[in-house]
């Protein structure tokens, strides 16, 4: 039995890499437009299979599901509303980045305020990938897949220490090859084809897992699960719950729409786009996605809580259990392939964007001034390096947290509320100086650093909810830089320049789509909703 499970994982695995290797034989990896951005040629399908893989990996997969285990749909939140961000970004957001032609989103801040906001945007971002964002993918991604192939029975090995130490060195050396080696078309076309095998993974796990709940078929498993747990199928929560309702209002939000149109580790591929209207499409195919998404990020949690609740498991171990538990041999290691390469698109996705960063935001501006394309490209390759053996290093280190998933969401405030706030005050804004943006930016990062971690500040900020905290800092931010734009404003108002990379005609259901999806995201939030709970 286990060399079916192998087999299939190694088959899958295998093709995967053939059929990329074949579709970007001719690709530029020599010039920073080739390398970095795809040479501008991504259509609205490949940008779509690489936002959702790049973000449907193992945190999402283990972590939100282990989630939905505890609370129940109502973690769903990180997914629907992130329809609602998708459209933001394809109708206000995409528009002006590709208008600017830009690679990374510090080259976008530079362009509204100076080369010291950049720099500063730049190494928060390399600090934070680095240190909270690959550590957290490898880690869960090694989880997972212990979980699914039973790495300790598979390798002999009976220390759960060694078994993750050595399967995170396994996952983050394939993929640094991706994303050092290939570039960003090589990272887009992996992520589409393992994307199409993650959502048939995905279905096929909550078809069985449905089966062990009731063998009369889906619709008899899920009346069962809402019968016996009805209080799982409300997406209203409570406030002793990770997802409180008033929080989707704050912190919830404001995360979401960070994530979804500043993130470089995300949006990187929209920047490739072959035309704005392609990046729309992309971008809002993405968000019908991720509406389907809970049918495979949180029922199967919910499942999983109905067959093992009793049995004392841990959250964060429920989705790997359940794989292991009602998969066929065969499907097993077809779907340890495709986490495999669910946890190698979000590892290579953030390892290429932070070579990014360094190469086109640190390297020719503080190293090397005179630097041309061959040596920025090179400079990125041996960044990656170096950031990819930190990170492998840094992952085994997560072992013990109560909640994975909650923890990445509270570490990743740390990074994206500052740079959030910052953006939208130079969108928003034309007379708000460079200082504003410094101060707005350093304020964010510490606040919410000490709120998190220094007391007596830790104690103040416990005050309220977490997301609720972070959502004060955001407001904060945002009126510090409004009042010293109101002080000092720049001596002349700012003007987007197009660039004149990218052809800018909108895609004529850009609108009408993204209407609808935030119509049919207000639907799915009224059919599941109990308010009683927020009586309780």
């Amino acid at each position: 039995m286990i060399f079916l499970t192998l087999g299939s994982f190694a088959f899958f695995t295998a093709l995967v890499g053939a059929i990329t290797w074949y579709l970007t034989r001719g690709d530029d990896h020599v010039s920073s437009d080739g390398y970095f951005l795809a040479g501008r040629t991504l259509t609205g399908g490949y940008i779509a299979g690489s936002l959702m893989l790049t973000n449907l990996s193992t945190e999402q997969l283990v972590g939100l599901n282990g989630a939905a285990f505890a609370d129940g749909i109502c973690v769903m939140a990180w997914e629907v509303i992130a329809a609602v961000s998708l459209v933001v970004m394809a109708l206000f957001f995409l528009p002006r980045y590709l208008k600017s032609g830009i690679a990374t989103v510090p080259q976008f801040l530079e362009n509204r305020f100076d080369a010291g906001t950049r720099t500063i945007t730049t190494m928060i971002f390399i600090f934070a990938y680095a240190v909270i964002l690959l550590p957290i993918i490898l880690y869960t991604g090694a989880t997972g897949l212990s979980g699914i192939l039973n790495m300790s029975e598979l390798t002999g090995i009976e220390s759960p220490t060694v078994v993750l130490w050595g399967t995170v060195w396994l996952i983050g050396i394939i993929g640094s090859i991706y994303a050092i080696f290939g570039g960003l078309r090589t990272v887009a076309v992996s992520d589409t084809i393992n994307g199409f095998g993650l959502l048939v993974g995905g279905a096929m796990i909550v078809y069985f897992g449905l089966q062990a709940v009731n063998g009369d078929g889906m619709v008899a498993a899920i009346t069962e699960l809402r019968s016996a747990h009805p209080e799982k199928f409300n997406s209203i929560g409570g406030s002793e719950q990770s997802v409180p309702f008033s929080t989707l209002f704050t912190g919830v939000l404001l995360l979401n729409l960070f994530y979804w149109t500043t993130n470089q580790q995300i949006i990187q591929r929209t920047f490739g786009a072959s035309s704005l209207a392609e990046g729309q499409k992309g971008v809002l195919y993405a968000g019908i996605l991720k509406v389907l998404a809970p049918l495979i990020l949180v029922l199967p949690g919910i499942i999983a809580f109905h067959l093992y609740s009793a049995d004392g498991l841990h959250k964060d171990h429920a989705y790997g259990h359940l794989v292991q538990d009602v998969l066929p041999a065969p499907l097993a290691g077809f779907f340890a392939a495709v986490m495999v390469g669910a946890i190698l698109s979000s590892f290579n996705s953030a390892l290429n964007s932070t070579a990014t960063l360094f190469s086109l935001g640190v390297y020719p501006h503080m190293i090397n001034q005179n630097a041309d394309d061959k040596q920025v490209i090179r400079s990125g390759k041996i960044f990656g390096c170096f950031i990819a053996v930190a990170a492998m290093t840094v992952a085994p280190l997560l072992a013990g947290q109560e909640s994975i998933f909650g923890y990445l969401q509270k570490m990743n405030a740390i990074y994206f509320i500052p740079i959030f706030s910052v953006m939208l005050i130079g969108l928003l804004t034309t007379r708000v100086p460079a200082m504003a943006a410094k101060v707005g930016l350093m304020f964010g990062f510490a606040a919410i650093v000490l709120g998190y971690f220094v007391s007596p500040f830790k104690g103040y900020a416990s005050l309220v909810h977490e997301f609720h905290f972070i959502g004060i800092v955001f407001a904060s931010s945002i009126a510090i830089m409004l009042i010293i734009g109101k002080i000092a404003p720049r001596e002349h108002g700012w003007t987007q320049k197009p660039s004149g990379d990218v052809e800018l005609t909108p895609w004529p259901w850009a609108w009408p789509l993204g209407i609808g999806l935030v119509v049919f995201v207000l639907a799915i939030y009224l059919w599941f909703a109990d308010l009683s709970v927020l009586n309780g």
